[in-house]
């Protein structure tokens, strides 16, 4: 297999990613085809469906190897489930799949068809394999049971100091907001001292956490 496209986010470093796609509605995405599959015609039809299915390789994987259990972040990253029961990234193939958001679709005359995304889980660059229509007739499932995922999302109280915030653009702003709100850390690390650091659309983002609420203490 080879990549087909690769995808510009706001995302150049896995730590803020989310977890899953759709959590942040936002977090928008361009992908553009390599050059060997920018026919506009292997996308006809493509515009007239609201989702896609991309079908992407764990680029950012630092690990060589698999474990055939893993510790889920969604369990606190303390208990250990087997890899096929989890969406970790380091599995036997390392291919992710994720469920966003087509907005629309674009000619552009040097890059071809580009398709601007949102609601991505995706590093910036990531390699995308495949693009496949969302089906909701096929592949929305009411009844399906979502294991130890059927909790809902937690989400942190993000506060930033208006100063801080009046430097973000406010779509970018809110997008931030929603990325933060998730909790990044480690689901392990629990130290209300500790300052962390996230990467965000060209901004350096300085956070600490204390119970349920996160503080941004500084942007740059």
């Amino acid at each position: 297999m080879q990549p087909i496209a690769r995808v510009s986010t706001c995302y150049p470093e896995k730590f803020g990613v989310p977890r899953q796609s759709g959590l942040v509605p936002g977090a928008r995405a361009r992908l553009v085809f390599e050059p060997q599959f920018r026919n506009p015609e292997s996308v006809r039809g493509l515009d007239g469906f609201s989702h896609l299915w991309l079908l992407w390789i764990f680029s950012e994987n630092l690990r060589e190897g698999w474990s055939p259990t893993v510790r889920p972040p969604r369990l606190g990253g303390n208990v250990r489930m087997g890899v096929f029961a989890t969406r970790a990234p380091y599995r036997p193939n390392p291919i992710g799949l994720s469920a966003v958001r087509l907005d629309r679709v674009e000619m552009h005359p040097r890059d071809g068809p580009v398709l601007h995304l949102s609601g991505v889980d995706l590093v910036d660059g990531t390699p995308i394999l495949d693009i496949k229509p969302y089906v909701p007739q096929a592949d929305c499932i009411p009844e399906a049971s979502g294991g130890f995922t059927s909790s809902p999302f937690q989400r942190l109280k993000v506060e930033i100091p208006l100063e801080l915030a009046a430097s973000v653009p406010p779509e970018e702003l809110a997008v931030l907001k929603d990325t933060l709100s998730l909790d990044p850390r480690p689901q392990y690390q629990d130290d209300p001292e500790r300052v962390y650091g996230l990467s965000f659309s060209g901004w350096e983002v300085k956070f600490r956490v204390e119970g349920t609420r996160l503080h941004v203490l500084a942007l740059s």
